[in-house]
């Protein structure tokens, strides 16, 4: 293999390893949007989720119990939104900024206190191989399409979001259908933060989301609440990613600002670009009252 087809190789490996976390965390936003329940608290749920399975994979010696803990962590911070804005009707906005705040501070009490009764003051994630998420990552794609399209529970879904009063007279128990897609966003979150501390790194770091829960959001835009739009933005993120790596190999560190920058630059051209020429579904974020 020449040199050329080498980093050709390696920049698209580089991009997928991107792109993962933000499609999980992507993907569970999308259902939980699809049923009208906006939640800004990605990050939280991705940081408690990375913390989790980097402490239990660590404590137990076993990987999978630390996915295990990651989907359960993303989980019960989803539940703690969801009954905050699907059960007592709070304003998703300041219910998911406040959810992520509090899992900055969780987390980072949480590790400091982990490292200090740690050997030599750092615990180390048990590894998972990155293609384990990649696969289940690039396979829930086609399983939501077909979901959301081709399935009665992917239609009482759509119509949650749509139509939640004509849902709610077919039948559908909205409330209990937004709690359901609320936990699937923050087990699919959860994963994603251990894809962050068990694959991409082996150990936890406060913050280590680094902007990517919002990200997600712009991706649920930017691929028009489409699973297939949604994979295509999320790898484009995840080039955007790879390529101020590699072009800071290349320029040198006096760009490295300027580069760091570049996904987030990407994320808010996208912001402007696309948000008005895409239609969320009709009931998105909107508080039901369920008889």
């Amino acid at each position: 293999m020449d040199t050329s087809s080498f980093l050709q190789q390696a920049f698209l490996l580089s991009a997928l390893a991107f792109a993962v976390p933000i499609l999980l965390a992507a993907l569970g936003e999308l259902v939980g949007e699809k049923s009208g329940v906006l939640n800004v608290g990605l990050e939280g749920m991705m940081l408690v989720g990375a913390l989790a399975g980097a402490a239990v994979s660590y404590a137990t010696g076993q990987a999978v119990f630390g996915l295990f803990a990651a989907v359960g962590g993303g989980m019960l911070l989803a539940a703690l939104f969801a009954l905050l804005t699907v059960t007592f009707k709070a304003d998703a906005i300041v219910a998911g900024t406040g959810l992520n705040l509090f899992a900055l501070g969780l987390t980072g009490v949480l590790h400091r206190a982990i490292s200090s009764k740690a050997a030599e003051g750092a615990y180390t994630a048990k590894i998972m191989p990155e293609w384990v998420f990649a696969v289940i990552a690039l396979l829930l794609v086609p399983v939501l399409w077909w979901g959301f399209k081709k399935t009665r529970p992917g239609l009482q879904l759509r119509a949650a979001g749509e139509y939640p009063a004509a849902a709610e007279a077919a039948g559908v128990k909205v409330s209990r259908l937004r709690w359901s897609s609320t936990l699937i966003n923050g087990a699919l979150c959860g994963m994603a933060g251990a894809f962050l501390a068990m694959s991409h790194t082996n150990s936890f770091a406060e913050n280590m989301t680094a902007g990517r829960g919002f990200i997600a959001l712009a991706i649920v835009i930017f691929g028009r609440w489409s699973p297939l739009g949604a994979a295509a933005a999320a790898l484009l993120f995840g080039a955007a990613d790879a390529a101020q790596f590699q072009l800071q190999s290349q320029l040198g560190t006096q760009y490295y600002p300027l580069l760091l920058a570049l996904p987030y630059v990407l994320t808010v051209l996208t912001l402007a670009g696309f948000a008005g020429r895409t239609r969320a579904p009709a009931a998105l974020g909107q508080n039901f009252d369920q008889s």
